[in-house]
């Protein structure tokens, strides 16, 4: 007996690229399966800057001389202590690249930052902020776009950062360049880049709109590691086309592929709705969240990978906004806090267990 499964990969009326399914084809003729796969061979509808673009809501009003956020949070060190980050989410022009699931533009200016507008920032920020060693900037983007970042500020940028033991920032694979060396020489301290791997599926990636291949990210990490600069890496859980067990699957393939090409972390993020386009994607069906038991099953499995081949790269799972993800009331909470608690040890914890839903 033949049993697949039959989608359709289209386009809706508002031009959003989609992907449904029909359902489930049993007993099928060969020739139907044929064109069933065919079918499935069609890549997937690329979407656009224009579709990214018209379908969003209005941006948040900044002060370019203010960080729009800022915090302190524990975070598993590379030395195997738990030790606290300052993280400035800097305010600053909007990244160039439009990636299809992205909500960080809405935290954005749409002119460059005059210069000394991000030292103003670090030190808001900074004053106002405990103590700690490390320090990350992430800027909706790229650090080293100049339209965001203007070079003129690197060096009194780097002042600040001196008395750090680490600096991380986000960059773009394609951006990543000399100008990643000459500003790690200037802050004389520990350098981590933040590069977006986002996935490593064959059509999602380019459908996501980021305008990079594997192969330029695999690039970027090559040459930072080359010149001893740390790697984090970015990928996706559930990216938009793909249902909950192919989510866990390609989360899980695409951390093996960066720990396998030598990033030093990987941050794990659930893919979420609310930037327009992503919203339009749920309505459709073409995109639901992941949840809260994928978040668990993707770090345990990471995790485990990382133990079993013997390496020292951590696996961190993004617990922002967690409850968004919760299918259950009664043991949502307990499941997002022993995630938490994941990132912080390492290890496996034991599992939580609900009567309510019958899950564990």
């Amino acid at each position: 007996m033949w049993e697949v499964d039959v989608f359709l990969v289209f386009r809706a009326e508002c031009g959003t690229p989609c992907r449904t399914r029909l359902g489930r084809s049993q007993s099928a003729p060969p020739i139907l399966i044929q064109q069933i796969w065919l079918a499935t061979q069609m890549p997937w509808p690329q979407v656009t800057d224009n579709d990214v673009l018209a379908a969003r809501p209005a941006k948040n009003q900044l002060d370019p001389w203010r960080p729009y956020a800022f915090l302190v949070e524990p975070e598993r060190a590379s030395c195997g202590t738990v030790e606290d980050v300052l993280t400035i989410f800097l305010t600053n022009r909007e990244c160039p690249f439009h990636c299809t699931m992205c909500d960080l533009w809405k935290n954005t200016l749409d002119d460059r930052v005059p210069v000394g507008a991000i030292p103003t920032q670090i030190d808001y920020a900074t004053g106002r902020l405990p103590a700690a060693r490390h320090i990350k900037l992430y800027n909706a983007g790229n650090f080293f776009d100049s339209q965001a970042i203007p070079p003129q500020d690197h060096t009194e940028i780097a002042t600040r950062l001196k008395p750090f033991q680490t600096v991380i920032v986000e960059n773009h694979p394609l951006l990543t360049d000399e100008r990643c060396l000459q500003f790690r020489d200037r802050i004389e301290t520990r350098l981590e880049i933040a590069l977006g791997l986002e996935t490593v599926h064959p059509e999602i990636l380019p459908s996501l709109n980021k305008r990079m291949t594997v192969a330029d990210y695999d690039q970027a990490v090559q040459f930072l590691k080359s010149h001893d600069v740390d790697v984090r890496t970015f990928v996706l859980l559930k990216p938009p086309g793909l249902n909950e067990p192919e989510g866990i699957d390609w989360a899980l393939r695409s951390i093996r592929h960066a720990v396998n090409s030598g990033s030093g972390c990987v941050s794990v993020i659930p893919t979420r709705p609310g930037n327009g386009l992503m919203d339009q994607l749920q309505s459709t069906e073409t995109f639901s969240p992941p949840t809260i038991r994928s978040m668990e099953v993707v770090l345990e499995q990471g995790l485990e990978f990382v133990q079993h081949v013997g390496l020292k790269s951590r696996i961190f799972m993004d617990v922002w906004d967690a409850q968004s993800f919760f299918t259950c009331v009664f043991c949502g909470p307990a499941r997002a806090q022993r995630i938490q608690r994941m990132n912080l040890s390492q290890q496996i914890e034991a599992e939580v267990h609900c009567e309510a839903c019958r899950s564990s």
